[in-house]
């Protein structure tokens, strides 16, 4: 009995050390201006465990820090395409997207000219 406790217990520690509370991973969003950049940054930061989103206007690069025992990348694209903004996996409802600025509508093809 002791011996299963003992296991338990190095199993439970060696889990926990598996994820990381600095993870750092870069997605692709959608978006073409500062007020694009603003919301994204703004979704990101305020998911728990999102400790730092910084979005790349030009590249269209979300550099993320995230602590994985608090959230995953799956969580932070879903938070995005609520905002109104697609990722590589996770596509923005039209409700979604219908309710960003005119200025922001990156599936626009005039709109995305215009911000060049």
């Amino acid at each position: 009995m002791k011996q299963l406790i003992v296991i338990a217990l190095l199993l439970a520690g060696t889990l926990s050390f598996g994820q990381n509370k600095n993870a750092k991973a870069s997605i692709e969003v959608d978006g073409v201006c500062m007020m694009c950049k603003a919301r994204i940054e703004k979704t990101c930061i305020t998911t728990k465990g999102v400790k730092s989103a910084v979005w790349n206007v030009d590249t269209h690069e979300l550099k993320l820090i995230y602590d994985e025992r608090k959230t995953n990348l799956k969580t932070i694209q879903a938070r995005i395409a609520e905002a109104g903004h697609d990722t590589k996996e996770i596509k923005a409802t039209e409700a979604a997207y219908n309710s960003i600025n005119a200025c922001c509508k990156y599936r626009d093809a005039q709109v995305v000219e215009d911000h060049k």
